[in-house]
């Protein structure tokens, strides 16, 4: 099943490319607009919403969003009413900052293997990783920003387009070193790149999940393994046919 679905060819669906160029303008807008406010912070200002919004994204990876309060950020970043709302002006900005915060903390504890996973041998060890830290964190938590997901998506259409803006920027960066595979001609020039790094990031959210639920890491090794075997059985099928250069994924036909 997971060979049929990655090696499918992506749908080429009227009107979304229209619909992903417009997503993406107002997301530089939204961008633009908050790096506005934050740069006309002083450096203590920073500092302390900062403090807030890592203070609630601790409580919320821990209790969920709707087990914290504003009070609970409050008291945990050590501040006021009134400094909650000069930095926020409601709760749901606070919500999607923490969206943010965690998205950025995500993809950093996945460096330098994250920039990197250009090998079959680096996404392996980019998976032992994710094995690893479930190990250290005893498979509670799960992934803070797919637990986000599950509370956030259906609520508002805000908090959902953040959190798609997050999954696709952890999946560009899959997708960078899977193309840079394909680009040496060490994956099969009719593999799809696009849709091989979405099934690797299905495979850890799935796998997370599961091992949140279980609490063991069997079924992240099992999503993870089976889409590097995958994988690998690509890339020997490439080194056994004659040594072609394919071309990236921006670079025209």
């Amino acid at each position: 099943m997971i060979a049929q679905f990655v090696a499918s060819a992506t749908l080429n669906w009227p009107g979304v490319e229209c619909q992903l160029q417009n997503d993406r303008y107002a997301w530089i807008v939204e961008k633009t607009q908050v790096d506005e406010v934050e740069q006309s912070l002083t450096p203590k200002g920073r500092a302390t919403r900062d403090r807030i919004v890592g203070a609630a994204a601790d409580l919320m990876f821990e209790h969920g969003v709707a087990g914290t309060t504003t009070e609970d950020v409050q008291k945990a970043a050590g501040v006021g009413a009134s400094q909650m709302y000069h930095y926020f002006a409601d709760r749901k900005e606070l919500i999607r900052a923490v969206i943010v915060h965690q998205t950025h903390a995500v993809l950093d504890n996945q460096q330098p293997l994250l920039s990197a996973l250009d090998s079959i041998e680096a996404i392996r060890a980019w998976r032992d990783l994710f094995v690893g830290m479930e190990h250290q964190l005893k498979c509670q938590g799960g992934c803070p920003v797919g637990s986000l997901a599950g509370e956030l998506a259906e609520v508002s259409v805000a908090y959902r387009e953040d959190l798609a803006r997050g999954f696709s920027e952890w999946e560009e960066a899959i997708r960078e070193g899977i193309w840079a595979m394909h680009s040496r001609s060490e994956l099969p020039s009719d593999s799809n790149p696009e849709r091989l790094a979405l099934a690797l990031l299905a495979a850890v959210q799935g796998g997370l999940l599961l091992t949140k639920v279980r609490r063991n890491t069997a079924p992240l090794e099992a999503a993870l393994d089976a889409m590097i075997d995958y994988l690998d059985s690509l890339h020997r099928s490439a080194r056994s046919q004659p040594a072609t250069r394919h071309r990236g994924a921006n670079e025209s036909t």
